[in-house]
């Protein structure tokens, strides 16, 4: 911070003090910068109408005041989402079908490695009974690739590339030949209990 900025600051608090010798005073003095910049006051004991953007605050015996700003944030960020039936089989390879979400810059997610995560809807049976129950998923290490065609081999490559997100943003999971070598997620079963209920790859979900 600049010299002329911290003496700004202390000369800014230094008028609050002066201007504040009681609880009531620093109240009221706080009151005032609050309004001067945009605050709205609002009464404890009343129904609020509060909206989104604005800066509010209230005070309780002359002597308590509080501020604060209405924010609105969400959690989601572009990305793949799984189809609820994501299994595909194509040339050899075990693909992923997906879906955009939000309005991602789809090139970049090119030639990157990827995981999956989320939330995911478990099936259990109990007694003979069914419920379901939602867990959070995340894999770790990467397990699949959205791959482009080598540069040398794209004649058209420096005459841009426009995404064909139904087509060409499909991640590759593992080759066929990859699947058939790794008995083991044969040998414990998962593939002969999800071939016929599951709309993913087996492989997938024992991952």
């Amino acid at each position: 911070m600049a010299d002329t900025e911290v003496c700004s600051v202390v000369s800014d608090f230094i008028d609050f003090l002066n201007a504040s010798p009681t609880a009531f005073h620093a109240v009221d003095e706080a009151k005032k910068r609050l309004q001067k910049v945009g605050y709205e006051q609002v009464v404890e004991r009343e129904d609020w109408k509060l909206e989104a953007g604005k800066r509010y605050f209230l005070t309780r015996n002359h002597s308590t005041i509080v501020a604060f700003a209405i924010v609105g944030a969400h959690t989601d960020s572009p990305c793949l989402k799984l189809k609820p039936v994501s299994e595909v089989k194509r040339a050899g390879y075990l693909e992923v079908g997906v879906q955009t979400y939000g309005g991602g810059l789809w090139h970049t997610w090119f030639d990157r490695d990827l995981t999956v995560a989320g939330r995911a809807m478990i099936r259990e049976e109990k007694g003979g009974s069914v419920s379901y129950s939602h867990r959070l998923v995340r894999i770790e290490e990467p397990i699949m690739r959205v791959p482009t065609l080598a540069s040398h081999l794209d004649r058209g490559v420096n005459d841009g590339f426009k995404v064909n997100t139904q087509s060409h943003l499909l991640p590759v999971l593992a080759t066929s030949v990859k699947v058939e070598l790794n008995k083991e997620f044969a040998e414990n079963g998962l593939a002969e209990k999800t071939t016929n209920k599951s709309r993913h790859h087996a492989f997938l979900l024992q991952v």
